[in-house]
């Protein structure tokens, strides 16, 4: 990989940092979808220029890929569905976890860098169509964003070591057939309102902040989808919450249930890589929602008034199983 630098004279342009992994999945993503446009969304870190002369340093940590929605053609890509909306979510959630377990030098929050895509032929540079996108997207006040990444990858590139005349931003992957993949780094912003030329540093995974593996309710939909509807079959109420059950990164994926004329709720911690480690139960009085309160103020209410109780977990039962299981002990709980 011959990594390209950029001369002086755009002061306002920060440093940029990727990740080793980043690189690879480009190139993943692009060897699955050689003859269409594809891409993914990039997150990662702003962190302020104290010591880098008071220029600020982009980290991209990390891509997410869409789902099976996504628009791939020759010409066209088009992504950002709500499963990609939803792991940017579950990373930014952990990582907020991390930094407040272990403030440092990474303690800023993790944010939507933009998009890579790879474009047709060698049309290097964001297109007319890229670029009213970037400014209607910083335009928007809802985003909370004044700048954006855009990574452009061609392909098909003649393998080259020779330096590149005036400013050149770009790195080229060899492709074991003596051609090149070339990934072309560009940013925009509100003051330049034009994508600009940004030197991309290419840093060993091992140097940069792991983010949180993704959780099995998104990763395995179809799994969710089952255990979630075999609750609701059941006439169980069954709310998901992200939640920090053992001060341990990543956050668990629980569920809040309650069961009319029960008394009480019965409070579900999956791991993230449930079903591989079982899950675990608790029980709490039963509360009800204020006006003016959140799902996740009833479950903070709730599992600080929990306490945890024993199921015989065995890997064939689903979570609907075990809740039945604890409703009967609880019955005869009450009833002793």
């Amino acid at each position: 990989m011959f990594n390209r630098r950029i001369g002086s004279g755009r002061n306002h342009v920060p440093n940029l940092v990727v990740a080793q992994r980043v690189i690879d999945r480009m190139r993943t993503a692009v060897d699955a979808f050689m003859e269409d446009e594809t891409g993914e969304a990039m997150v990662g870190l702003l962190v302020p220029g104290t010591h880098t002369n008071g220029v600020s340093t982009l980290y991209v940590l990390d891509t997410i890929s869409p789902d099976e929605s996504a628009v791939r053609a020759a010409h066209t890509f088009q992504q950002g569905d709500a499963r990609q909306d939803e792991l940017i979510w579950w990373l930014q959630e952990n990582w907020h976890l991390q930094r407040r377990l272990s403030p440092g030098k990474w303690d800023v929050p993790l944010r939507y860098l933009g998009d890579w895509h790879k474009q047709p032929g060698f049309m290097i540079q964001p297109s007319i169509g890229d670029l009213m996108t970037a400014l209607d997207w910083i335009a928007d006040a809802d985003n909370h964003a004044d700048f954006l990444l855009a990574p452009i990858v061609t392909l098909d590139h003649p393998l080259t070591t020779e330096a590149a005349p005036g400013i050149a931003n770009f790195i080229m992957i060899p492709r074991g057939d003596n051609t090149a993949m070339r990934v072309d780094f560009w940013y925009i912003d509100r003051k330049a309102r034009a994508f600009l030329p940004i030197t991309p540093a290419i840093y060993p995974d091992a140097q940069l902040p792991q983010l949180a593996p993704y959780p099995w309710h998104l990763l395995d939909e179809e799994r969710f989808d089952l255990e979630h509807r075999r609750m609701k079959e059941d006439g169980l109420f069954a709310a998901l919450v992200l939640w920090d059950a053992d001060e341990t990164p990543p956050l668990e994926v629980c569920f809040l249930t309650a069961r009319a004329g029960l008394g009480k709720m019965i409070m579900v911690v999956t791991p993230h890589d449930y079903p591989a480690h079982p899950p675990q139960f608790r029980v709490a009085p039963l509360a009800a929602m204020k006006d003016d309160e959140s799902m996740y103020d009833v479950f903070k209410q709730a599992w600080g008034e929990s306490r945890p109780v024993s199921v015989n977990w065995r890997p064939e039962m689903q979570l609907i199983d075990a809740i039945r299981a604890l409703e009967a002990a609880l019955g005869a709980e009450a009833a002793s």
